[in-house]
């Protein structure tokens, strides 16, 4: 897509840039800001009066239930209503563990399942996460684990092909505070590593690992041969291998994911609740998702970006005990530009009146095409925040709207009055704005 604010130089660096999956290479990080640049504090008063004032018509006489910032290609804040007050970010809560996961994996990474050999000849699959993992795929392994002949030895092949299984325990299955509503459908999935088209069907697949078990045996046994299938740990199987001090196993067959713009538009385009919480996971490297959240926040923290009453609780936002700040959301964009992959940050994102969850959003107005952004939709709570495309720059809006009526049209209306009001009126021709305004 054609971003007018991105240097030749920083697409070069893009076009070049690759990382190793799971490389224990500090990857490039964000430029720290200069002196034009700096990011807002909390008592930063907004910039544009006109702008302040359009937002605030737009909004109406009820501004209690809403946050909305707009941050100019500086990080600048133009406008801004209860920007500091944390709010649950439904989707939105994607934006940022997929920035988490694309700075600390690259834009090359894919997830693998792999098969394993261990040097006393068992067979063991462990797998990452892959939301696309198929039938096929699955197949595939037991076919080479057949051929293999598993742990069988010449005076054993009458028995069943031994094949252990690297999973999460059932309570890691979900966040703690996901409803159990929530649960049964497919946007409220069990998150496993090994995920059978990402654990769902037409609603979930309650016990996944079963599911995968039914597959393997049926592929065993229409050729001819009978399977036992043991569930481990993966904390438990990786502390007994290096007590043991085992040598490093073989991988003998292996399945990758879609690159990482194919995860990161899977998340963010379609929000894809199960894709965001394995990127987060992978990128904290811990499938606990309370540490996983923590780690996604010091990551936060790391960037300058400020987290006043930040809490997550996972990767998804389906958990209504997360809280961000449109303030928290609007500068993680802005800093999210300045990063060597920040062009694959945006193209993850849905365009208004073009694709994803935005194909709808305003089709046919000005903003058709000119805003990529994310949205997010719970009960009660919708939020919208992304990246508008002006005759000035860029603009950097998050709205948050948690028990406010209509919110979708009034959003909309935002984002037109910051189309327009792109060059504030009391800034000179240089684009700064004159000494006395506030």
């Amino acid at each position: 897509m054609s971003q007018r604010w991105i240097t030749p130089a920083l697409a070069a660096l893009l076009l070049n840039a690759g990382a190793a999956a799971h490389s224990t290479e500090r990857l490039l990080q964000p430029s720290p800001p200069s002196s034009r640049q700096g990011l807002p504090g909390r008592t930063q008063r907004p910039l544009c009066p006109s702008l302040q004032r359009a937002v605030e018509a737009s909004i109406g006489p009820s501004t209690a239930p809403w946050s909305v910032s707009v941050l100019d290609e500086r990080g600048q804040l133009l406008a801004d209503i209860n920007g500091w007050l944390p709010r649950i970010p439904a989707s939105n809560q994607k934006l940022i563990s997929s920035a988490f996961a694309l700075d600390r994996l690259g834009p090359d990474f894919r997830l693998e399942t792999q098969l394993l050999r261990h040097g006393d000849g068992s067979l063991e699959i462990v797998g990452e996460g892959d939301p696309d993992l198929s039938i096929a795929e699955i197949q595939r392994f037991a076919m080479v684990a057949l051929g293999r002949g598993g742990s069988q030895s010449p005076k054993t092949t009458a028995g069943p092909l031994q094949l252990m299984l690297r999973e999460e325990p059932r309570q890691r299955w979900w966040p703690s505070d996901w409803p159990a509503d929530d649960r049964s459908y497919a946007y409220g999935a069990p998150i496993t590593r090994l995920a059978l088209t990402s654990n769902a069907l037409h609603m979930a697949v309650m016990d996944p690992a079963r599911r995968l078990e039914r597959v393997l045996s049926t592929t065993v046994s229409q050729q001819g041969g009978r399977l036992r299938l043991v569930k481990v740990n993966p904390e438990q199987r990786e502390a007994a291998l290096a007590q043991a001090k085992a040598e490093e196993p073989v991988v003998i067959h292996r399945e990758l994911s879609a690159p990482m713009h194919g995860l990161l538009s899977l998340a963010n385009t379609e929000s894809h609740n199960f894709t965001a919480e394995v990127l987060m996971r992978e990128a904290a490297d811990n499938w606990d998702v309370a540490e996983a959240s923590l780690a996604n926040t010091r990551w936060l923290q790391a960037q300058g970006i400020p987290t006043q009453g930040l809490r997550i609780r996972d990767g998804s936002g389906l958990s209504r005990g997360n809280r961000v700040t449109s303030r928290t959301l609007s500068t993680l964009l802005w800093r999210m530009a300045q990063h060597p992959y920040g062009a694959h940050y945006q193209a993850s994102m849905a365009i208004a009146g073009r694709r994803g969850t935005l194909w709808r959003f305003q089709r046919g107005s000005a903003l058709t095409g000119q805003f990529w952004g994310k949205t997010g939709t719970l009960r009660g709570v919708s939020s919208l925040s992304g990246i508008l495309k002006t005759s000035h720059g860029p603009r950097y809006v998050s709205m948050i709207a948690n028990g406010a009526y209509a919110p979708r049209g009034v959003m909309a209306q935002v984002l037109l009055a910051v189309q327009r009001i792109s060059q504030c009126p009391s800034w000179n021709a240089a684009g700064r704005r004159h000494v006395g305004h506030g």
